[in-house]
C-alpha cells in the first residue's frame, strides 16, 4: 500500500504517517514548512521529504491514497494534480475512518477535556493488554505516537477534534468517524472564527449525537448543563449514559476517589479531571472492561503532556503547565491547582494565543475565569495578532476582561519579570497556554 500526504509536516499528519510506515506501507509527503519534532522524527524513520515545498511531481498514478491535511489549500498543486489523475483522497479523519471502519469506534468529543479523557481510556486499555488503534492530541506515556494503527485489533479510541476536516470538506472532524460509543465531556463555545455563532457551535454536537447508532451509547458529563441539555433533548438513537463528578476528597495535596467505603488514591486532581475519569470508566466498561478493574489502573495514571504537567516541584512549592485556552477549561484549571494546595499562594499566569481567544469580542467570556488565584496576569503578544492578521488588542480593555485585578502584558520578559518578583519558592505557579507564552523560559 502507497500512501502520500499533502502536509505531513502536521502534528497529527506526521504521526499518522509514523504509524503507517511501522505497519509496512510505502509513506511519502511534502510540505511547505516542517518543524521539530516532526522534522526529526520523520527523518529517523526515512521518510522526510527530501525538500520543503510542494512537490506534484511526486503525486503519480501508483498512489493508492492521498491524505490530505488541513494546511494545504483548495488550489495546492500536488491536490490539483491528485484530483486530475484520479487518486483517492481522503482528508485525516476520513483516512482514520477507513482504517477502522469494521471495528468499534470510540470517540472522545467536547469543548475540553477530550485529550485527558482519550488518554485515560488509552492507558487503561494498555495496562489490560487490550489491542487497540487509537488517536490522540498529545504524546503519552508509553506510546511512541500520537496515532497507532493494528492489523488485528478489533477496537478504536479516537480523540474527536470538533475544527474542520479538509480544505475539500468544512466539516468538523470527529463527523467522519461515524463512532458508536460518543463521549461528551464539555460545550463551551470556542473556534469563533470557524463557528461564528453559539448556535452554530452547539449544532456540531447535536449532530455528533444523531449519528450515534441503536447499537451504541452516549455517554455524556451531566454536571455540565449545556452537555446535559443537548444530549437529553436531542434524538438519539442510542443509550444514554450520563456521570458526574465522583465523590471524593483532598488531603495533604493528594486526591483520594471515595469508592464502596474505600480511599483510591489518585495521580490526578481536580473535578475536571474527576469528571474526565468517570467518562473512561463508562468507555472502558464498553470496552469490556469491569469496573473495578478500571479502578485498579486508573491508580496509577499520571496524566498527559501540558495537561496539568509538573514542571517542578519542592516541599513547598510546585509549577504546573496546562493547555488551558477556552474559559471553561481556564476556570477549571485554576480552581483546580488552588483547591490541591489552598494554603499556598497560587500564580497564575494565562497566554491569549488561539483565535477565538484574541478576538475582542471573545473576550468577555474569560470574565474572573482566574477568580481564585492569587496573583494574575495574561500575555498576549502584539506580533501574534500582526501575524494572525487580527485588531490590535488594548491592554486596558483585557484587563478589564478578565476582571479580578488581572495584570496584562505584551512582553514575556516583563511578564516573567512580574512572576519572580511575586515568586519566593513557597508558592504555586500555573502557566496556561496552547502556545509557549512567546518563548518564555520556564525555569522558576
Amino acid at each position: 500500500m502507497r500512501v502520500h500526504f499533502i502536509s505531513i509536516g502536521g502534528a497529527v499528519m506526521h504521526n499518522l504517517a509514523l504509524a503507517l510506515h511501522k505497519k509496512g506501507y510505502k509513506v511519502s509527503g511534502s510540505d511547505d514548512e516542517i518543524y521539530e519534532p516532526a522534522k526529526s522524527r520523520l527523518a529517523n524513520a526515512g521518510i522526510l521529504p527530501d525538500e520543503i515545498g510542494w512537490q506534484p511531481q511526486l503525486i503519480t498514478n501508483n498512489i493508492d491514497a492521498v491524505v490530505l491535511g488541513m494546511h494545504a489549500r483548495k488550489d495546492n498543486p500536488e491536490l490539483q494534480k491528485a484530483i486530475a489523475l484520479g487518486l483517492k483522497i481522503y482528508s485525516f479523519p476520513e483516512y482514520m475512518y477507513e482504517q477502522t471502519k469494521n471495528k468499534k469506534r470510540i470517540v472522545v468529543g467536547g469543548s475540553h477535556g477530550k485529550t485527558s479523557t482519550t488518554a485515560m481510556i488509552l492507558f487503561v486499555l494498555k495496562y489490560y493488554g487490550i489491542d487497540f488503534d487509537y488517536l490522540v492530541g498529545s504524546l503519552i506515556e508509553g506510546f511512541d505516537t500520537m496515532v497507532g494503527i493494528s492489523e488485528t485489533s478489533q477496537l478504536a479510541v479516537f480523540e474527536g477534534d470538533e475544527y474542520l476536516n479538509s480544505a475539500l470538506d468544512p466539516r468538523p472532524k470527529f463527523h467522519f468517524y461515524h463512532t458508536e460509543i460518543g463521549i461528551i465531556t464539555g460545550i463551551a463555545w470556542d473556534h469563533i472564527n470557524v463557528f461564528p455563532t453559539y448556535e452554530n457551535y452547539v449544532e456540531q454536537f447535536e449532530i455528533f449525537i444523531k449519528d450515534l447508532p441503536s447499537s451504541g451509547a452516549l455517554i455524556y458529563c451531566a454536571d455540565d448543563e449545556e452537555v446535559k441539555k443537548v444530549s437529553e433533548h436531542t434524538p438519539c438513537a442510542a443509550r444514554l449514559i450520563p456521570y458526574n463528578t465522583p465523590p471524593h476528597v483532598v488531603e495533604n495535596g493528594i486526591t483520594y476517589l471515595l469508592l464502596n467505603g474505600n480511599k483510591i488514591p489518585l495521580k490526578v486532581f481536580g473535578n475536571h479531571n474527576l469528571q474526565n475519569m468517570m467518562a473512561a470508566k463508562f468507555a472502558c466498561m464498553e470496552a469490556g472492561i469491569a469496573e473495578e478493574q478500571f479502578f485498579e489502573a486508573i491508580q496509577h495514571f499520571k496524566g498527559t503532556a501540558k495537561r496539568l504537567e509538573t514542571l517542578k516541584e519542592t516541599d513547598t512549592s510546585i509549577v504546573f503547565r496546562d493547555f488551558a485556552h477556552a474559559p471553561s477549561k481556564l476556570k477549571a484549571t485554576v480552581n483546580a491547582v488552588k483547591n490541591l494546595h489552598p494554603e499556598r499562594t497560587l500564580i497564575a499566569a494565562y497566554e491569549l494565543h488561539t483565535y477565538s481567544s484574541l478576538n475582542k469580542a471573545f473576550l468577555p467570556h474569560y470574565a474572573h475565569t482566574m477568580h481564585e488565584a492569587d496573583i494574575k496576569a495574561v500575555l498576549f503578544s502584539k506580533h501574534a495578532l500582526t501575524m494572525k492578521k487580527m485588531p490590535m488588542l488594548d491592554e486596558h480593555e483585557v484587563a478589564q476582561a478578565f476582571g479580578d485585578g488581572v495584570q496584562v502584558f505584551t512582553d514575556k520578559d516583563e511578564l516573567k519579570l512580574f512572576i519572580n518578583k511575586h515568586y519566593s519558592g513557597k508558592e504555586n505557579i500555573l502557566l496556561m497556554s496552547s502556545g509557549t507564552f512567546d518563548g518564555m523560559p520556564t525555569d522558576f
